[in-house]
């Protein structure tokens, strides 16, 4: 069976987390490694535009403790108000990377993230599932 001809449907967005993913690919392939994490970002963010992606950079959430905000915090990316997209420069994924990943899914009640590392050999990601929101799939 060909790649074209799976189709799945327990995954959340897939078209448009593959459109997230291909993007962050060809970001890789012009740059290389070795960048800044503000210029993959940078990067990112105008292929988003270039291929019609609806997205808000730097989003901000704010940081809420019984109901007193206490702090605040900013998502790399928030894709058509679906997909948290988190860019790190880490060779590997990191428990700290995840964990802040995961909060965000808490906080914002969205239901996936992509975890983008840029690392010297090229793109690693990871989806991640808000699993107490994904039980009322």
């Amino acid at each position: 069976m060909t790649f074209s001809k799976v189709k799945r449907d327990d995954l959340l967005f897939p078209d448009l987390s593959f459109q997230i993913v291909g993007c962050a690919f060809e970001v890789f392939n012009e740059l290389g490694p070795g960048h800044s994490e503000k210029n993959y970002q940078n990067a990112l963010a105008y292929i988003f535009k270039l291929r019609n992606i609806q997205f808000k950079e730097q989003v901000y959430y704010p940081l809420k403790f019984k109901e007193k905000v206490i702090g605040r915090g900013f998502l790399d990316f928030s894709v058509e108000d679906k997909i948290i997209v988190e860019l790190k420069k880490d060779e590997n994924f990191t428990k700290t990377s995840i964990d802040q990943v995961l909060n965000y899914l808490k906080t914002t009640d969205l239901k996936l993230a992509i975890l983008i590392n840029f690392t010297k050999q090229g793109v690693k990601f990871k989806r991640i599932i808000n699993i107490s929101e994904s039980k009322n799939l």
